[in-house]
């Protein structure tokens, strides 16, 4: 490469944009042409401690000539102040995001590993209703403390446990932020935590039906029409949770061999879930008319949606007063442990619950299907009045 003694004029640089190599233009320039024919500026600056620094100053023709002796000349000078360019340049180019912006950056690299859309829906929503409007302006490396205390105080008592998982979220956007160089330390939590008030101990439990009054229930819901009614009917016969049953669709359900797959992306625990039918769910399911193009076997008033969660519970105080949807799953428990011989694992197996111990979960493949098949019977037989007594899992009901 060779070194010049005066600086290169326009018409030269057009000239040696023809030739590939690396180029020295004058004032602390090289002009590098690539063998395919693009062509770029690098401003080569002595950095303090003698240390040699190439820095790229953008391609030609985009980048001028001027351009490019002006950007130079900048370089050089922060070197004479002592300053490493290239550091200097990475520090200017280094924009902080607000907070908004951070969380929607870290919900979008997240969002493969949430457990379905809606629970994704639901992550990013309670931020932006409810940190955006005091956090979502500031400089992520500005949230601290107080400020999030402030944000809190307002649903932290109001709403206890959506506040928890505001809090638990806006921890994850500082953290992620920690880890792409944007502040230098997580939140502190439980600092947060020492300046908000206690929050009140969780009342109990859901309120489910007692094992003997299920039956009563049972034939006060009766055999009639409407999606609501027909959802919680197939929701006690079943043992599901209230938007797995809601959210049925009629490719999920396989008449033929009794059994119904719900997805893993619309199960709590995130993996798929067969349910065995008895006869009175097969027979109900069957009741129901399917339109044609229909997705959901309980279809909602909003077309292409499932029923809402608030009109089963309708049905459910209509029926049970004080009772709500999810206790049925208290009650089926109660009744598998008290009337029947069935191992616990199948019972817990039947409402797809995750095994704790990781260890034994490691082990443990089974899903008891033909086991749970005749525990489900046995609670049809049940809430139709057909068996009170206890049965032992391994034979059938005389």
């Amino acid at each position: 490469m060779e070194k010049r003694s005066r600086s290169i004029t326009v018409r030269e640089v057009e000239t040696l944009a023809r030739k590939p190599g690396r180029h020295s233009v004058g004032d602390g320039l090289l002009f590098v042409v690539q063998p395919s024919g693009a062509s770029s500026w690098l401003a080569r600056v002595r950095a303090p401690g003698g240390k040699r620094r190439d820095i790229g100053l953008g391609r030609y023709p985009d980048v001028s000539l001027a351009e490019a002796r002006e950007q130079s000349a900048k370089h050089r000078k922060v070197a004479r102040e002592g300053v490493d360019p290239v550091a200097r340049k990475r520090e200017l180019a280094r924009v902080m995001p607000t907070f908004a912006e951070a969380c929607e950056t870290a919900f979008a690299e997240r969002a493969s590993g949430f457990r379905n859309a809606k629970h994704g829906a639901q992550w990013i929503g309670t931020l932006r209703d409810f940190a955006f409007p005091t956090l979502g302006a500031l400089p992520v490396d500005q949230v601290d403390v107080p400020a999030v205390v402030r944000t809190m105080k307002p649903l932290w008592l109001r709403v206890p446990e959506t506040a928890r998982r505001v809090l638990q979220r806006i921890a994850t956007v500082i953290a992620w932020a920690a880890a792409h160089g944007h502040r230098d330390h997580e939140l502190p939590v439980r600092a947060i935590r020492m300046g908000l008030p206690p929050q009140p101990k969780k009342s109990g439990h859901h309120a489910a039906v007692a094992v003997e009054d299920a039956p009563a229930i049972w034939r006060k819901l009766g055999d009639g029409v409407g999606a609501a009614r027909q959802c919680l009917r197939l929701l006690i016969l079943t043992g599901a949770r209230s938007r797995e049953a809601r959210g049925t669709r009629w490719d999920e359900l396989d008449l033929e061999k009794a059994t119904w797959t719900v997805p893993a992306d619309r199960m709590k625990a995130g993996a798929e879930h067969i349910v065995p039918l008895s006869k009175p769910a097969l027979s109900l399911l069957r009741s129901i008319p399917r339109v044609d193009g229909a997705e959901y076997v309980f279809p909602g008033l909003k077309k292409g949606k499932p029923i809402v969660d608030a009109a089963v519970s309708k049905v459910m105080r209509e029926a049970a007063p004080g009772m709500t949807v999810h206790g049925w799953r208290s009650t089926f428990r109660d009744w598998a442990a008290e009337r029947t011989s069935v191992p616990g694992e199948v019972a817990e197996a039947a409402l797809a619950h995750t095994i704790q111990n990781k260890v034994e979960a490691a082990y443990r493949r089974t899903k008891y299907l033909d086991k749970r098949r005749h525990l489900m019977d046995l609670w049809a037989d049940y809430l139709e009045g057909e068996s009170a007594k206890v049965v032992p899992i391994g034979r059938r009901a005389g």
